[in-house]
């Protein structure tokens, strides 16, 4: 979800958007999810549905939702897993980050939740300010997790229209800092936290400011996008630019996480913005192929690209042109001479 929380639908002129499709992942259309969908929760007595509805798979009971897990590599990753349809949803959402957990039968391979099990949540919603209240069971995790959570929960909360900060407590008491490691706790929690936060080789934090890209992890038809916060320079104040050489530069030496941009590809002139759109002139070295004759680009490329983009303020959809000219398609042929939006559902695969 991008940091102006709210993605509209697209204007009629981006109606004919290509939607991304590398692996399965994406689906859905922009926007943020409600918080308290007009469905009453039902339970099916057909055991088909109940089968299905255990694996993680979509019934006529139960809906997408976005949950901010943790991968084997220890990533907070977004997971979308279908669970039973509520109108307690942020309240479910929570429940399906505990271990043990209604999630254990869903999760993806190498993936857990984030919570101690046992914990048991509330959540009370007053002016997109959800207050989260945890049982005593939340205060028994390892240190090594403290951060984990924080974005766990907050990313989690704040994919939904009425949620754009999160406060914690402990047994109906405010923390002022976490239990374990004692991370402060300023004020409510967003998204400005970062999330996967990268500060290797960086000497001067105060200099620099936070940037949040997608690059890959899993295996080879298993991938998923794993957000990272990275710090750059100040200096670069065109983030835009700045999150395509990113991309390019990859998540660094010995990192589980990959990207599929090359680092000969360059922007040959700065992006353009309008109307939520920003337009992206590269050079031939986006292409799949070495030599630049099989005009396509790779679907992987382009959904890290296009997540990263969205990420930042003010950015609903991404164009791509290569040497000025729109005559690219991606691995499945599809033409991108419209532009690519976000979808609202992020790794969306079964594995």
């Amino acid at each position: 979800m991008s940091k102006n929380k709210k993605l509209t639908i697209l204007s009629a002129a981006l109606v004919s958007t290509v939607m991304l499709s590398g692996c399965g992942l994406f689906g859905g259309e922009n926007g943020k999810e409600n918080v308290d969908p007009p469905q009453t929760t039902t339970y099916s007595d057909n055991a088909a549905e109940e089968t299905a509805a255990k694996a993680g798979e979509e019934t006529a009971d139960s809906m997408p939702i976005e949950l901010y897990l943790v991968d084997k590599d220890g990533f907070v990753v977004p997971q979308t897993l279908n669970i039973p349809k509520t109108n307690s949803v942020a309240k479910e959402s929570l429940e399906y980050l505990v271990k043990d957990g209604p999630v254990t039968e869903m999760l993806p391979n190498g993936f857990q939740g984030v919570l101690p099990a046992g914990t048991e949540v509330s959540v009370n919603i007053k002016d997109k300010v959800a207050t989260v209240d945890f049982s005593k069971e939340f205060n028994d995790y390892d240190a090594s997790d403290e951060s984990k959570i924080m974005q766990s929960v907050t990313w989690t909360l704040t994919q939904f229209d009425s949620i754009d900060s999160v406060k914690l407590q402990v047994n109906g008491k405010e923390l002022a800092q976490m239990p374990v490691n004692k991370t402060p706790i300023q004020s409510a929690l967003t998204r400005e936290m970062g999330i996967n936060l990268d500060t290797k080789d960086v000497a001067d934090i105060t200099n620099t400011k936070p940037l949040t890209v997608y690059y890959v992890g899993g295996e080879a038809g298993e991938y998923y996008y794993v957000p990272v916060t990275k710090r750059v320079s100040n200096a670069k104040d065109n983030n835009i630019a700045a999150a395509v050489g990113e991309l390019a530069e990859g998540p660094g030496t010995g990192s589980a996480l990959a990207t599929f941009m090359e680092q000969d590809v360059k922007l040959l002139d700065d992006p353009v913005v309008a109307d939520g759109k920003v337009t992206l002139n590269f050079n031939e070295s986006i292409y799949n192929s070495a030599d630049g004759e099989e005009k396509t680009v790779s679907d992987d490329l382009l959904n890290s690209l296009v997540l990263s983009l969205t990420e930042q303020e003010g950015i609903e959809s991404v164009a791509i042109t290569v040497n000025g000219e729109q005559d690219l398609v991606n691995e499945e042929g599809k033409s991108l001479t419209e532009p690519v939006s976000r979808p609202e559902k992020v790794n969306t695969g079964s594995f």
